[in-house]
């Protein structure tokens, strides 16, 4: 074999190796953003939600006028949320504004029978499961593509087509003192 052909040889693997790794780097950008796109389809199930059980709770507890605002203000943020960090700041306020208008309603006995009522509690419970499962599918994919990104040979083909680490859907440390889970048993 001659050296131009050793030399084309090794500069085809060189070219195969590439293509094979940017095509991979694509692949992960493509479900982290289909992993956000879940994330976003059930919280805006919990969106949807929200307006039907502050209008439940309402017609029994209409004197509680600051939880109803609480709610409506916290469901705004988090609507007008975008970046993966704000939007988990906003969810973790509504989180908190949500469980405070559970507390009212704990009040309110015959509201706790009444059947719409309970039909929520159920839906949005079912709904906050979805988005846990969402945000532990988007991180997982988020980690793989920052780690293909970061880490030898595949941080060169990220940096020359100039790909950027993904942000997690995580909680900062002082949301992690204040979030539990939205308790919708009572």
């Amino acid at each position: 074999m001659s050296t131009t052909t050793i030399t084309l040889i090794v500069l085809g693997v060189i070219v195969l190796w590439a293509i094979t790794a940017y095509n991979s780097l694509i692949s992960l950008v493509n479900q982290a953003k289909e992993a956000w796109s879940d994330i976003a389809v059930q919280l805006k199930r919990r969106y949807d939600l929200i307006p039907n059980l502050v209008e439940t709770v309402k017609g029994y507890a209409a004197h509680e006028s600051s939880a109803f605002e609480n709610v409506t203000k916290a469901r705004a943020a988090a609507m007008g949320a975008v970046a993966p960090g704000d939007k988990a700041q906003a969810e973790n306020q509504l989180t908190g504004a949500l469980k405070s208008l559970f507390a009212v309603s704990e009040a309110y006995p015959e509201l706790k029978a009444n059947q719409n009522f309970l039909q929520l509690q159920k839906e949005l419970g079912d709904t906050e499961d979805k988005i846990q499962a969402s945000r532990r599918f988007y991180n997982t994919t988020v980690m793989a593509l920052n780690t293909a990104e970061q880490t030898f040979p595949g941080n060169i083909i990220a940096t020359t087509f100039g790909f950027k680490p993904m942000d997690l859907f995580e909680l900062t440390e002082a949301d992690k003192a204040a979030a539990e889970p939205v308790k919708v048993q009572f």
